[in-house]
């Protein structure tokens, strides 16, 4: 349990997972129905069909959110965090030195991928969807839709860079309104048709699925929009805990969903002329427009928390080493989890202004949205049987009925999004193979850049040996090695002596090194050798979910006996110039595309905060 969870109380907590956690599935009931029967592949809206269908999103909510996410993967965490890249690490852990690691790395890393082609999607539906309520209110008011639209999220980006804290202590209470009105609408419905509550009993998905299988199977595509979001119970369970998450979608969220999607079925019962927009046709006139207002505010807060998301893995996927450095500013001295990464944030804004003007409505947009979600569902129980079977070892003759079963759920619902491939179904898919390549080039191209390092330079006794053979001049002070590679004289230090022909009288090599955990205790951060003849050795350790801090960990010497005075110390750091060879061993525009990403990384005197005044760089040319 983080420090953040310890200090809060449960009813604090479960309030701020209402906010958070729960924003995207929350806002679900927008568009889900409308789409299923007026979506791209349109069905009667018929008696039989809408306790059919509704039908199929309760049981799809039970078995892929309840069952899959509150009850088996939020299990399968990494010392208390979640999300793809988390039980990336957890199952890397676990496949280690084995066939499958190959496998695993790769499934984990395009889960992350998929996320990106999510975090873009969801932002441009949501309140897409909040605001075409202006044209059930007035259809004259039809042509704002899309400005409004883009000066909502223009703001919401915009606001990023100065931290979400203060905005985010509202977001539980609008949340916790947004539901209570969901399940008030939901009420009233059913109340006028209780006959609707017969779609509780699973027959009659049976029946729907088995009466006419290829509308029943294309209405999957839509279906599946009732649980989007539902993986950011797993993703989110670090900054609330289990219990909080638990507590709130069993007592509050999940009775709210249900109760206001069938009452949207109701009142299609009574009015199938109503499907045009079943959400805002719940409401009284009069309530229209504090409806839209509402709606606007709740899908801001679900745009916050993907984009918020969007941020933790892109600083995840640095400190793993899948992406190149950059600049993450931390927006609160109390929240360590609040962070802000400029290129990410308007890599998004720029993708969902795109989205908005490009597909200019949420039905067209609806078409893209499944894929991403389908295809990250359908990863997460991949990796999770790794951990049921390695770590938990359930019985193989239940887990794998269990594991079996959700996922053909999962196949069903990515094979009918498949179909969407191009009525807008390409949009994450290209951003998914586009963030997978990036990932996976910066990863094998770092690799041979650490092999090529390696065989530049040379072993360090080997060096400390010719060093007490010709002596150097020495000179006060300590000089700090940065280098990435735990073994072998850094770089570095020997271009310095190469060109200064100097030795400081105390000379720290430092690597830092990133665990496969969300953080590292204190106690196990620092670990310092002494090699000799002026030398020492410090590897710092960093959980995936921290951000280095050199002069921080320097202090942090001093208490196992090797003092530092920032004053006195000078960091020396190796700056690789990259060039291809003349037959790279990656393909040549995957070369160019490392090279160009290695160039515009942001240096390592700023990542690890060290002060610039004290910083040497010395270039180091390498052929890969």
């Amino acid at each position: 349990m983080s420090a953040t969870q310890s200090k809060s109380r449960p009813s604090t907590l479960i309030i701020g997972a209402i906010g958070v956690v729960f924003g995207d599935i929350g806002t679900s009931p927008l568009y889900a129905l409308k789409e299923t029967f007026a979506g791209h592949h349109p069905m009667g809206v018929e008696s039989a069909s809408i306790l059919g269908v509704l039908s199929l999103i309760f049981w799809t909510i039970m078995a892929l959110v309840t069952l899959k996410y509150v009850a088996i993967i939020m299990r399968a965490d990494n010392r208390g965090e979640g999300g793809s890249l988390a039980l990336l690490a957890r199952v890397t852990e676990l496949t280690k030195n084995s066939h499958a690691t190959w496998f695993v790395t790769m499934l984990g890393i395009f889960a992350a991928a998929l996320f990106y082609g999510d975090s873009m999607i969801t932002p441009a539906i949501s309140v897409l969807s909040a605001v075409e309520g202006l044209d059930v209110v007035a259809p004259q008011l039809k042509g704002y839709v899309l400005p409004i639209t883009a000066v909502v999220l223009t703001g919401l980006f915009w606001i990023q860079r100065h931290g979400t804290g203060v905005v985010g202590r509202f977001f539980g209470p609008v949340m916790c309104v947004w539901f209570c009105i969901l399940a008030v609408l939901g009420i009233i419905s059913i109340w006028q048709a209780p006959a609707v509550l017969v779609a509780l009993n699973p027959a009659y998905a049976l029946e729907f699925l088995v009466h006419d299988p290829w509308h029943s199977f294309l209405s999957l595509g839509a279906v599946v929009l009732a649980v989007t979001g539902g993986e950011a119970l797993y993703t989110d369970m670090g900054h609330f805990g289990k219990f909080p998450i638990r507590a709130a979608w069993f007592t509050f969220v999940l009775p709210a969903l249900v109760l206001n999607y069938y009452g949207q079925g109701a009142l299609l019962l009574k009015d199938p002329g109503a499907i045009q927009n079943p959400f805002y046709l719940l409401a009284p006139s009069w309530a229209l427009i504090p409806m839209v207002v509402l709606a606007t505010a709740a899908t801001v807060i679900a745009s916050q928390a993907v984009i918020s998301g969007a941020f933790s893995v892109a600083r995840q996927a640095v400190q793993l080493g899948y992406l190149p450095r950059m600049k993450i500013v931390h927006t609160s001295h109390m929240e360590a989890g609040q962070v802000y990464v400029p290129f990410t944030n308007w890599t998004l804004y720029v993708a969902v202004m795109a989205l908005v003007f490009g597909f200019q409505s949420s039905s067209n947009l609806a078409a893209a949205y499944g894929i991403a979600v389908t295809g990250t569902m359908m990863i997460d129980t991949i990796l999770v049987a790794f951990v049921v079977f390695l770590a938990w070892r359930w019985n193989p003759w239940l887990a794998a009925p269990l594991l079996g079963a959700l996922l053909l759920i999962d196949l069903a619902f990515f094979s009918a999004n498949a179909i969407k491939l191009l009525q807008g179904g390409w949009f994450p898919i290209v951003i998914a193979l586009a963030s997978f390549t990036t990932l996976t080039t910066w990863r094998r191209g770092r690799h041979l850049l650490f092999q090529e390092m390696g065989n530049l330079t040379m072993p360090l006794d080997q060096f400390i040996q010719s060093i007490e053979k010709t002596p150097l001049k020495q000179v006060s002070n300590t000089a700090v090695y940065l280098t990435s590679r735990p073994e072998g004289a850094p770089s570095a230090l020997l271009h310095n002596i190469k060109h200064n022909e100097v030795l400081h009288a105390r000379n720290v090599l430092i690597t830092v090194l990133t665990a496969e955990i969300p953080s590292v205790a204190d106690a196990d951060r620092i670990e310092i050798t002494d090699l000799g003849k002026t030398f020492y050795r410090v590897f710092v350790r960093y959980g995936f979910m921290e951000q280095p801090d050199i002069p921080k960990a320097l202090e942090a010497c001093g208490a196992k006996g090797l003092e530092f005075n920032l004053d006195k110390t000078s960091f020396f750091l190796s700056r690789e110039v990259v060039v291809p060879k003349l037959a790279p061993p990656m393909m040549l525009w995957r070369e160019l595309f490392f090279i160009w990403m290695l160039r515009n990384a942001q240096s390592a005197t700023d990542f690890f905060r060290i002060p610039t005044n004290r910083v040497v760089e010395l270039g180091t040319l390498v052929e890969i």
